[in-house]
């Protein structure tokens, strides 16, 4: 039975992994600092959806606790390590930069350090679409320069790939990098654009809308993306053995076993789209407070998705209106809302 570690296995997107892996026969060890960033009770109702599964055991603990999550590794022994766990959100780091630096950059240490002494197969890193910044070609592609992040949570990000790529290259650790965008689904984050405009539009309250209304996302439905990691799961990078056989579409290091790979729907989705998706499947209109972009943000993201293609054979295909149509079920399962 393979063994997989899961950082921010209480999160939305590592509980929707594990649950992936474990429903697949994967041993899962889940590790989460249980921050109070968003609802804590919902954290844990992920988690006692996880618990009954004889294949899952989780350790509550803060990536920053270097010796802590270097024993619970160690003890657990996985062949593959996923790291999900972050400080995330594009706003909030304009409100608790430290929060970012500890979490996103000494817990990625740590958990590189890790792998490292355990001799992992395999470490799979989160990074996100934000690290392309004021980029404006697109879609974004995995070889685009990447040195005009505009928020402190994309900055922070992009320091944990130049880490990974440090640690691939020193110390033979494959690594594969990806690149996720605007993930939404079940069991979502409060603190995200899907949850919010549900929750307000049901209730007869305002949204605000941003960038008035001008802004673009290529919105991943969650089960989509757990399904691309678990296909990266298998292709574990190598270092070339000569560098001239890299091609630049390939995406991988010509000095290490490491790659980054954009984990993104392949579609650019107006925000006025977005809300009419929420607007079909609730049966209600919105009421729009247009806003002003806030600072940190970017007017569009969109992934070239080809390299997961060419890699897994795989490509996401939910589109918006059946994907939100599946959140609303959730939420309003959830919080028993009409």
């Amino acid at each position: 039975m393979r063994r997989i570690y899961i950082t921010g296995a209480a999160g939305f997107i590592g509980f929707h992994l594990a649950r992936f892996l474990l429903a697949e026969g994967f041993r899962v060890h889940g590790h989460d600092g249980m921050t109070e960033y968003y609802d804590v009770t919902l954290k844990r109702r992920r988690l006692a959806e996880l618990m009954p599964h004889s294949g899952f055991s989780f350790t509550e603990a803060m990536l920053e606790d270097h010796a802590r999550l270097a024993a619970d590794i160690r003890s657990f022994a996985p062949e593959v390590i996923v790291h999900l766990g972050a400080q995330a959100g594009v706003r909030y780091s304009l409100e608790a930069p430290r929060s970012y630096l500890s979490s996103n950059v000494d817990g990625t240490f740590n958990v590189l350090e890790a792998a490292r002494d355990t001799g992992v197969q395999h470490l799979l890193l989160a990074s996100t679409s934000s690290v392309y910044g004021a980029n404006t070609e697109m879609p974004y592609r995995e070889t685009d320069k990447c040195d005009t992040q505009v928020s402190l949570y994309a900055a922070t990000k992009k320091a944990t790939e130049s880490l990974s790529h440090s640690w691939a290259h020193l110390y033979g650790l494959p690594v594969t990098a990806f690149r996720f965008f605007t993930v939404y689904g079940p069991w979502g984050r409060p603190d995200m654009a899907p949850f919010k405009f549900t929750r307000a539009i049901l209730a007869g309250e305002a949204i605000d809308v941003y960038g008035h209304g001008n802004m673009f996302r290529d919105f991943t439905y969650v089960t989509d993306l757990v399904r691309g990691i678990r296909l990266l799961v298998d292709v574990v990078p190598v270092r070339p053995a000569d560098p001239a056989d890299i091609t630049p579409e390939d995406s991988l290091s010509p000095v290490a076993p490491w790659r980054v790979v954009n984990i993104g729907n392949g579609e650019k989705v107006s925000l006025g789209a977005f809300i009419a998706a929420i607007e079909q499947a609730t049966g209600r209109k919105a009421i729009r407070n247009l806003m002003e972009m806030q600072k940190g943000d970017v007017p569009a993201t969109w992934a070239d998705n080809s390299l997961l293609q060419r890699l897994t054979g795989y490509r996401p295909e939910t589109g918006i209106v059946d994907g939100m149509a599946r959140f609303v079920d959730w939420y309003r399962g959830y919080y028993g809302t009409a």
